[in-house]
Order: structure tokens, then C-alpha cells, then sequence
């Protein structure tokens, strides 16, 4: 093979790079970040944010609602339970409208105050701090952490670090029980584990989202947030200059330098910042605040947090690193004129459409009736001649129930003349509290039953071809009333 050709080509392409420019490899393994503990108002808001969220997802699925679990995701008997509310896969709406108000809240929240989400209640960002802070317990601080890591294998660094990995494995674990327990009711689950009768699934759900947890929050961390989560890509499209985000006042700062407690601000011509590094230190995604909006920036406020403390020992103004937008920044606008400004056209589109669709949705669950009805023709018999000489056409109903309580219904069909019904909606127990048993329909809790209806008329009595019909099935506690459309069909 003649190697001159590619020895040509390769020294041609070193000629192409420029010399002020760094070749990067896609493959270049990432240096371990040491986030250092950091105390102040936005990390006491972050601890509010983890205990609120960590107390409604661990505790919400021991509640009981009635005889059931409070909030339920019951895939196996197709239902939802949230709390009053009972919806089945006919429902599918009500949910689909809980995503679109979720998603519009993402967008809202983006526009008014950058990545809110990320930074204090994302679960990733979460668990992070979580696993961050039983690490800090058994390890020490982040210098103590670091030393600790580039030591040599010990007795002393094996029990320390099986210390971590055994809490953090069974913290992990327990966050998987957990998820799986909004799907499978988790006292029950529970008594399942108690007695090593667990289904394969079960167990293999649980060990997926507890190694799930256990991977994001005490290896990857930062890594997720920077190359796994998509809202760190597209987030620019929701930001303008109105954003309130995490900002470096270069002006104030500018040029930084080291120096003495004792040397005010600007007597060596330096700006406010003293180059001390905190904010790198204790950023969870390792950037440098003052090098600019990055979208590593998860906007937690740590760095804000640890810079008005250094501001303060150093007897400066705080607010070097603040909550701020581009503009206010730019103009030197006060809070007031801040704060105006973020009510602009676009919050106020995305608040309004928001308000309209949970108003929309508010409304349609008030006025929701409380039972589902679904008519379907036996596709097997579609017209047919009976025993007694009439023309009869099959129709399979399944009514839902969803109250916690047993229903009765009754059952008209209209639209056709001397249309006679027949159906097995009662049992012989059942006759006792209705004597018109022939159509009446019992359902129980939260349920669903199918039953089998005979429409039948006079053979002759129609034309031949297909004759509107309407079914009308009425709740006989609440007077509830639901119709449902369908065709009698006579043959030629």
C-alpha cells in the first residue's frame, strides 16, 4: 500500500486547523465533580422544594380513599383512582389535558424565571442532593471527599465508601417500591415482599427504577442534565431578555483580583469579584457563572448563595451573582422596574391559556356525569329472525360505574315503535329492591359489567335498511342520564 498519498492528506488536514483552536475528542472522559456545601436563601428554598416533593411521592401512595388507595394508576383493571376522581381509559381526555397544563406551567415558569424546574424540583436535580448529602455525612466536605477518592485503597475507605454504596442502594430500592407502588396498590405490594410471593414484573420494576435512581443521582448527576435531558437543548427558545436567570454582573465585578479584607472596592482598580472560585465550587454542574448564561446552568442560585456570603465577609454590596434578566442588567433597572417588565405579552399569553384550559377542565369534571356508557353491536349476529317470529338485533353495553358505591341504572331504548327490550341486567337477589328487574342494571364500586341486549320488533314492520335508535340509560340514586347513539338494522 503507498503510504505517501495518506501522509499527504494528513499533513494537509493539520495545515486546516487553525492554531489558537483545541480539538476536543466526543470520548474524553469528564473529571469527577465535587460540589461544595453551600448555605443561604435560595438553598434553603431548595431544601423546601425536597421535602415538599419527597413527602407527597413517598407518602402519598399510604393514603387511603375510602377502601382504596388514594391515588391509584391501576393498570390492570384499567382504571385511575386520584383521590374522588375515577376515571377509566374512555377518560383519556381528562389526562391528556393534566399533560398539556403541565407542560404549559414548564413553559410559563421557563419564561418568567429560566429553568425554576431544574433547579428545585426536577427528580433528577433532587436525588442528586439527596445522594449528595448522605455522601457529605459519611465522606466529609468536598475537600475531605477529594483527598479521600485519591488515596489508596484502605480498610478504612472500604467500609466508608460499602457505607455509602449500601445507603444509597437501599434508598434507591426503596424510591423504586415506591413508583411501583402508584401502579400496584403498595400495601399490598408490600405484604408481597413480606412474603416472597412477588411477580417476576414487579420485581423487575422496581430493581430497573431503583437502579435507575441509583445511576442518575450517585454516578451520572451533572452528565444527565448536561447531555441526557433535552430541556437543556431547547430551553433558548423559551428565554428572552425578561428571563429572570442567574447573572454575573460583569460590570460591577470586572477586572476581578484577589485581595484584602481591608482594600475597598475599586481602590486597585479592580471590580467587586476576588477571583476566590466559590461559585465554581459550588456549582452541581461544575461551570463558571461568570463566563455567562450556559445551558449547563440549571439554575439552582447556589453560586448567588455563596457569593453574597463572600460579599459579606468582604464587607461589599451583595448581588454580584443574583437572580436577574439580561435587560435589568443591561439598563441598571431597580426590582420594580425588574419585576414589571416580566409581566409582558408573551407571560400573559401563556397564562391565559393555561387559566382557560384548567378552568375547561375544572368545569367538565364538575359536570361530569358519573358513570360512562359504551353501546356495541354484535358484530356476529347482525339482524336475525327469533324464535317467536320477530326481527331481533343484539347490542353489547358496558356500563362504568365510577363512584365508590353500588349504582342502579335503568335501561330505555327510543326511536322505534313497539321496540321491545330483553337483557339479563339483574340477578334473582336483586328483584327485591326493584320490582321492574328486567331493566335494571346493578354495578358495583368502581366497576364495569357488560351485558347483553335483544332489541326485537314485528317482522314487517320497517323498511328494509338501517333505522336511528337511542339508548338511555339513567342512574336511579342520582338521576344521572347518558344516551347513546345506534342503528337498528332490517334486512332486505
Amino acid at each position: 500500500m503507498n503510504e505517501e498519498p495518506v501522509a499527504k492528506t494528513a499533513a494537509k488536514a493539520e495545515k486546516t486547523i487553525p492554531l489558537n483552536e483545541v480539538v476536543i475528542s466526543l470520548y474524553e472522559a469528564q473529571d469527577k465533580i465535587y460540589p461544595r456545601s453551600v448555605s443561604g436563601f435560595f438553598t434553603k428554598w431548595r431544601w423546601v422544594m425536597i421535602w415538599l416533593t419527597q413527602l407527597f411521592f413517598y407518602g402519598v401512595p399510604w393514603l387511603e380513599w375510602g377502601q382504596r388507595q388514594a391515588l391509584l394508576f391501576d393498570l390492570d383493571a384499567k382504571r385511575f383512582y386520584i383521590f374522588n376522581l375515577v376515571l377509566y381509559p374512555q377518560d383519556l381526555i381528562y389526562l391528556t389535558a393534566i399533560l398539556i397544563i403541565s407542560a404549559l406551567s414548564l413553559f410559563l415558569f421557563t419564561a418568567i424565571a429560566g429553568r425554576l424546574w431544574c433547579g428545585y424540583a426536577c427528580p433528577q436535580t433532587v436525588y442528586t442532593e439527596i445522594f449528595l448529602w448522605i455522601e457529605r455525612k459519611i465522606e466529609g466536605d468536598r475537600a475531605t471527599r477529594m483527598r479521600f477518592d485519591a488515596s489508596t485503597m484502605s480498610a478504612k475507605k472500604l467500609a466508608r465508601k460499602g457505607a455509602k454504596h449500601f445507603i444509597w442502594i437501599v434508598f434507591a430500592l426503596w424510591t423504586g417500591f415506591t413508583f411501583v407502588g402508584y401502579f400496584t396498590p403498595i400495601r399490598e405490594l408490600l405484604n408481597e415482599f413480606i412474603h416472597v410471593n412477588v411477580s417476576p414484573w414487579e420485581i423487575f420494576w422496581v430493581c430497573f427504577y431503583g437502579f435507575a435512581t441509583y445511576g442518575n443521582a450517585g454516578f451520572m448527576r451533572e452528565q444527565v442534565c448536561k447531555y441526557m435531558c433535552p430541556y437543556a437543548r431547547f430551553q433558548s427558545a423559551m428565554f428572552d431578555d425578561d428571563t429572570l436567570i442567574v447573572t454575573y454582573d460583569e460590570e460591577r465585578g470586572e477586572p476581578r483580583g484577589g485581595r484584602s479584607r481591608k482594600v475597598e472596592v475599586n481602590s486597585k482598580e479592580l471590580g467587586a469579584c476576588i477571583d476566590c472560585s466559590l461559585c465554581v465550587q459550588v456549582c452541581p454542574t461544575g461551570i463558571d457563572i461568570r463566563k455567562g448564561l450556559q445551558y449547563e446552568c440549571i439554575g439552582c442560585g447556589a453560586c448567588a448563595d455563596v457569593c453574597d456570603t463572600v460579599m459579606d465577609k468582604m464587607g461589599y454590596e451583595r448581588g454580584l451573582i443574583k437572580y436577574s434578566t439580561q435587560h435589568a442588567i443591561t439598563n441598571k433597572w431597580t426590582h420594580k422596574e425588574m419585576i414589571r417588565r416580566i409581566l409582558r405579552p408573551r407571560v400573559l399569553i401563556y397564562a391565559s391559556i393555561l387559566g382557560l384550559i384548567i378552568i375547561a377542565l375544572m368545569t367538565s369534571l364538575w359536570f361530569r356525569t358519573h358513570f360512562r356508557v359504551d353501546v356495541v353491536r354484535d358484530r356476529g349476529v347482525m339482524a336475525r329472525l327469533s324464535d317467536d317470529g320477530k326481527l331481533e338485533n343484539v347490542y353489547r353495553l358496558q356500563i362504568m360505574n365510577g363512584t365508590e358505591s353500588v349504582q342502579h341504572y335503568k335501561l330505555n331504548v327510543s326511536g322505534i315503535k313497539d321496540l321491545e327490550i330483553e337483557s339479563e341486567a339483574v340477578t334473582e337477589s336483586e328483584e327485591s329492591e326493584h320490582k321492574d328487574h328486567n331493566k335494571t342494571i346493578t354495578v358495583n364500586p368502581a366497576e364495569s359489567r357488560w351485558l347483553i341486549v335483544d332489541l326485537k320488533i314485528p317482522d314487517g314492520t320497517l323498511e328494509s335498511g338501517s333505522h336511528k335508535i337511542q339508548f338511555e340509560i339513567q342512574a336511579i340514586e342520582s338521576k344521572e342520564i347518558v344516551t347513546e347513539k345506534s342503528v337498528f338494522l332490517v334486512p332486505r
